[in-house]
């Protein structure tokens, strides 16, 4: 097997070696034996967007995941346009990212047994659940009002479930119970 090896590399290196020593007009032959063309694309180019799909559809995931977890990402499409320098550097960050916000969802207080149950009656403890023709919002069915008042952002529903807690915690505090008619 080895002399097989050994054999072919020397009829290649030859070949290669014969072409490179012939007239100028020869040249493209060394050319195509250095740069070989499939599909009209080089090689090393079709492998350098094969790999840039692969890390792609990785960074996608993990930005998923990310996003899951209540954190900022790059848009897919951004994603796609960026180059494999540019993917790597951001699989580091969206790495980062996603231990950083586990630790923070680990160390986040655990939801009263009061706030579970309003949670339960308002929404199911759907965090994007939408009721009241679109005015209650969120797992615990903010109004966008109250929502601001307690310094969220945005729409409550869109918001991750680890601050729809924290908020609805923070307004049980202040006042109660009377934020919810129905279920509090």
């Amino acid at each position: 097997m080895i002399d097989t090896v050994k054999s072919r590399t020397t009829i290649a290196t030859a070949a290669l070696a014969g072409a490179l020593a012939a007239p100028a007009g020869a040249q493209t032959q060394a050319h195509r034996l250095l740069r070989p063309v499939i599909g009209g694309q080089t090689v090393g180019a079709q492998l350098k967007h094969a790999g840039h799909r692969v890390l792609a559809r990785r960074d996608l995931r993990l930005a998923d995941a990310v996003r899951e977890l209540g954190g900022e990402t790059p848009s897919d499409r951004a994603i796609h346009g960026m180059s494999n320098r540019g993917l790597h550097r951001l699989h580091v960050r969206l790495i980062r990212d996603k231990h950083q916000l586990k630790r923070e969802a680990a160390a986040a207080p655990a939801v009263s047994g009061t706030l579970q149950a309003i949670a339960a009656c308002e929404s199911g403890g759907d965090p994007h659940a939408i009721g009241g023709g679109g005015a209650f919002r969120g797992k615990y069915q903010f109004t966008y009002e109250t929502w601001a008042a307690v310094g969220g952002s945005g729409d409550p529903a869109s918001a991750p479930e680890a601050e729809q807690d924290r908020r609805a915690a923070q307004l049980m505090a202040t006042s109660g119970r009377q934020n919810w008619p129905v279920c509090g």
